[in-house]
């Protein structure tokens, strides 16, 4: 079986990525090209039920639990937004719940994100951080009952 990187590892991963970049509009650019990336979530999931609350675009977020690990995904209308949960997603899937649940997302600030975001993306990115470690929360209290 395969190791399963420490969320910490991730972090470090990306903060090495955004270092290679010398200005914000390269490191803007990247984050528009993960977005691009992120494969698109099946309309079956784009309900309101999956939306997060307090974002500006429209963002979708759905996880499932497998063998004790959570995955996530998500899709947006907006391609920076996506490339920003695409990150999330990179550092948290395939995580269990504590260690979802226990996680600062360091890499945020060490990027340097909370202070080149527009207030209205930052709390849409704490709110997608949120609704994330909620579904962990959730996870964890059904695999105790």
């Amino acid at each position: 079986m395969e190791a399963v990187q420490t969320i910490q590892e991730t972090e470090e991963e990306i903060t090495d990525e955004f270092s290679l970049f010398d200005n914000w509009e390269d490191k803007y650019e990247y984050i528009i090209d993960l977005g691009k990336k992120l494969k698109p979530l099946s309309a079956e999931y784009k309900i309101d039920i999956n939306k997060i609350k307090g974002c500006q675009s429209q963002v979708w977020l759905t996880a499932n639990e497998d063998d004790g690990r959570i995955y996530f995904k998500a899709d947006s209308d907006a391609v920076i937004v996506k490339g920003l949960v695409s990150m999330l997603i990179r550092v948290l899937s395939g995580h269990t719940p504590q260690e979802i649940i226990d996680t600062k997302l360091d890499f945020v600030n060490k990027i340097g994100m909370t202070n080149h975001l527009a207030q209205t993306r930052s709390n849409g990115l704490l709110s997608m951080v949120k609704q994330m470690k909620n579904y962990a929360l959730a996870y964890k209290i059904k695999q105790q009952s």
